[in-house]
């Protein structure tokens, strides 16, 4: 043992090693221990266990991390060296903490939104609870990193001075870092609202920027939108505090789908109305809340026919619009083509005078109305 002792003093960087080298060991077996012991406990629990299975690699590191550092304590090394190495252990050690911090917050969220899925058809609740959850936990985690990366900063004694020295001179450096975090902290803010009030949540479908799409993401800084020919549209969180929007599955997603038809005076709404009834009955989209054809406008020419279903959800409103505008212009032009718009016009007798009499070879005049608006 005496032989062993001298050995390694007069080799310190190889104690050194075998100091940590046996730490490491430690800590690998004493977490073998725990991680069996919380996963049987957790076994029966889901969001036990999925926090456990989460932050097991963070927990590892950590207990590692931790007995590596005790074990620096009486190392026979320049002091210099000794105080860089626990400088740095500390700095991953907190960096660990912060990783385990936002797996466990994860953890969580992903349990709540396992809980509440969005596959049904009437997913209000869900969407609901799952803007909330992913609003609120990512702002969580933005929070537990700044906190994070703030204290691996002030383990560094510059930084300590360069805080006190701006903590001085209090009033301009707040109204700078104000100005400067403006964005950040508005979009932070901004997503605290949306979370509280949801204007809008996951798988909405919204018109933002005259664009028709879905939410697909909502981050703690902006929100994705899908539009409907597959780009995305990212736009800042303040954009929905500060700026109008159509949300079309504000309370549900049942909407009313609209088709406008431009028709002669000569036609009968009757068989019109009919033939619309026919093709929702025929049609899956339709969900047999509302059928209504009117007649909603005109002009000097022709009639506005407007044709009115109800769909369950906003795909589906915009696919039975299509297939109605199709066919019933299809049974307009095999029943009656002349139902379509049309331009009137008549010959006029212009070669007689004013006592009706002849004056001469007739020549017609055409006379037209005027144009038929677009439909």
């Amino acid at each position: 043992m005496d032989a062993a002792s001298d050995f390694l003093l007069r080799h310190p960087w190889l104690a050194l090693l075998l100091q940590c080298g046996l730490a490491v060991l430690i800590g690998l077996a004493l977490h073998a221990v725990t991680d069996r012991i919380a996963r049987r406990l957790a076994a029966r629990y889901d969001v036990a266990e999925r926090i456990v299975v989460r932050t097991r690699g963070p927990a590892q590191l950590l207990l590692l991390l931790l007995f590596v550092h005790l074990s620096l304590a009486d190392a026979a090394i320049p002091l210099g060296l000794l105080t860089g190495l626990r400088h740095l252990l500390s700095i991953a050690i907190v960096l660990v903490v912060t990783l385990f911090a936002v797996r466990f917050i994860s953890a969580i969220a992903d349990v709540i939104e396992g809980r509440h899925p969005m596959t049904g058809a009437d997913n209000l609740r869900a969407r609901s609870v799952q803007t909330q959850v992913r609003v609120l936990a990512r702002t969580a985690m933005f929070i537990v990193g700044l906190l994070g990366v703030g204290s691996v900063l002030m383990t560094f004694p510059n930084v300590r001075q360069i805080g006190a020295s701006l903590l001085a001179s209090a009033g301009l450096a707040g109204i700078i870092a104000g100005l400067a975090a403006r964005p950040v902290l508005g979009n932070l803010i901004a997503g605290l609202q949306i979370a509280l009030t949801q204007p809008i949540r996951v798988d909405d479908v919204v018109i933002v920027e005259n664009e028709w799409g879905r939410i697909e993401e909502i981050t703690a800084t902006y929100v994705v939108v899908r539009i409907w020919d597959q780009r995305r549209l990212v736009v800042p969180l303040e954009h929905f505090i500060l700026n109008p929007f159509q949300n079309w599955t504000r309370t549900t997603s049942d909407l009313l789908g609209a088709v406008y038809l431009w028709v002669d005076y000569r036609v009968p709404v009757e068989p019109l109305r009919e033939r619309l009834r026919e093709i929702l009955d025929e049609s899956p989209e339709w969900d047999r809340r509302v059928c209504v054809l009117q007649v909603t406008d005109m002009t000097d020419r022709a009639m506005q026919l407007r044709c009115l279903m109800s769909t369950q959800n906003a795909g589906a409103a915009w696919d039975l619009r299509c297939k109605v505008r199709e066919q019933m212009v299809a049974y307009l032009q095999k029943v009656s083509p002349e139902w379509l718009p049309q331009i009137r016009t008549r010959l006029l007798d212009s070669a007689r005078d004013d006592d009706g009499a002849s004056a001469g070879p007739s020549r017609p005049r055409m006379d037209a109305y005027t144009e038929a608006p677009a439909p």
